[in-house]
């Protein structure tokens, strides 16, 4: 096997390669002792090579088949992930805060959470009925998106003072708190109106 260039870095030609067939007949043209032998070993290469690949025929053959296969099963696999993608990145989308839930004891943290979505969900009013009120339930609808007007309904008793409001809605207007004693558990309502009825538990 031999190339040939001009030059460093100008013109290549290709290599040319023997066959069996082409050391034969070169074998012939050279007499010396060490061109002869190194003929004949070049000639015991090529029969050990030819010997070689027909008995593995199949073998080579077979690993031929496993490449082809494995290569277009990483092309589903790439697939796969693609649609998978685009599955998930589609049920986030659709993927909404839940108008109402339920919450069992212990569900602390569970019912803080989907308090503060429900708060910064709401597009125009709050309406809250608890009859323990304080300033951690304000500090909490403070979250609330710029435009949203707050009425609390709480017991006449509550923690929160005028004062509390007043901070309050010179900062987050506008907030309105209703005293009421026919309140006995919490209700919370993002919507535009809330009707209460004589007396109010859950």
């Amino acid at each position: 096997m031999t190339s040939k260039t001009e030059t460093r870095g100008g013109r290549q030609y290709l290599p040319y390669a023997f066959t069996e067939q082409g050391v034969a007949m070169l074998s012939a043209v050279l007499h010396s002792d060490t061109a002869v032998k190194v003929s004949i070993e070049i000639m015991k290469a090529f029969v050990s090579m030819r010997h070689y690949l027909q008995e593995n025929a199949g073998i080579i053959g077979r690993l031929s088949t496993i490449e082809s296969k494995s290569a277009k099963f990483e092309e589903k696999t790439i697939e796969y992930d693609k649609n998978f993608k685009k599955i998930f990145s589609a049920l986030d989308k659709q993927i909404e805060t839940p108008n109402q839930g339920i919450f069992f004891q212990g569900q602390i943290f569970d019912a803080y959470v989907f308090f503060e979505k429900i708060i910064q969900k709401a597009k125009s009013e709050i309406i809250l009925i608890d009859g323990y009120v304080d300033l951690s339930i304000l500090e909490r609808l403070a979250t609330k998106k710029k435009n949203v007007t707050v009425k609390i309904y709480t017991n006449e008793k509550t923690k929160i003072t005028k004062l509390d409001i007043q901070k309050f809605n010179e900062q987050y207007p506008t907030l309105e708190v209703v005293s009421t004693a026919k309140m006995h558990d919490r209700f919370f309502n993002n919507r535009q109106r809330v009707d209460l009825p004589h007396r109010c538990f859950s």
